[in-house]
């Protein structure tokens, strides 16, 4: 099969060109790099001609509301109108958990234009909404620092392996039809305790002070919003054993 990745550099996107791959399927790359602009349509014709499934794993860089929903809403409408005009059969797209439980956050809130964008167009689409990558608090560590403090959300997760969800995302997009769906990992934590996790793996001396979200979005994150539904798939690995992986490491190399 031929897919295509759109966002296939970013932190979900590579493991699912490497999955795709492994898989024996022949894999695009959607990206500025290979010159192809998801947002514009640069490029994306010539890309997407002769691809079966394209899986849209874009990230926004920003987390401004008007921003983020600009980017994914002007992506979704470029990546159904021209896979549609290729002859692509459908769409697989990334999503979040929760994106609902959690008021007043503009990320998520642009990640439900991104949703409801992906849904007006004439392709069918899957959603497969994950919670928060095991790579999530490293990734917090990396901007929240000030000094040796490191400022850390109060917030309930159930996070997963990005290496985990782009094997899903994978194995989703090789089937003919697939309804929405939902992936978490194995276990409940509290991502002030995985920052210090991440912090004592890497040796690295800083104090993780806990900061609690404000106003609503902050409310429904300590309740357990971001948590998956009971009917999510549930996939590995946990995150100490994750901790002990290459994918922690790589991070940082």
């Amino acid at each position: 099969m031929r897919i295509a990745v759109a966002g296939g550099t970013g932190a979900a996107g590579r493991y699912v060109v490497a999955a795709a791959r492994r898989a024996g399927h022949e894999v695009v790359v959607l990206s500025r790099s290979s010159g192809v602009d998801v947002r514009t349509g640069d490029g994306l014709p010539e890309a997407l001609r002769d691809v079966e499934v394209v899986i849209d794993t874009t990230n926004a860089a920003t987390t401004n509301r008007a921003k983020a929903t600009a980017f994914f809403t002007d992506v979704a409408g470029q990546l159904q109108a021209v896979a549609a005009a290729q002859g692509v059969a459908r769409l697989v797209a990334l999503s979040i958990v929760g994106l609902e439980r959690v008021p007043g956050f503009g990320y998520y809130e642009a990640k439900l234009a991104h949703e409801e964008a992906l849904r007006a167009g004439p392709l069918p689409v899957t959603i497969v909404r994950a919670t928060q990558f095991h790579e999530f608090p490293a990734q917090v560590l990396s901007r929240a620092g000030v000094g040796p403090l490191a400022l850390v959300p109060v917030m309930r997760i159930q996070p997963v392996a990005a290496r985990a969800v782009g094997e899903a995302l994978v194995g989703i997009a090789a089937q003919p039809t697939v309804t929405d769906v939902e992936i978490a990992g194995p276990e409940e934590k509290n991502l002030v305790a995985l920052a210090r996790a991440v912090l004592r793996k890497r040796d690295t001396r800083a104090v993780v002070v806990p900061l609690p979200v404000p106003g609503r979005a902050g409310r429904a994150m300590r309740a357990g919003g971001q948590l998956p539904s009971p009917g999510a798939c549930i996939v590995g690995p946990t995150f100490e054993e994750w901790l002990d992986g290459e994918d922690l490491a790589a991070m940082f190399a």
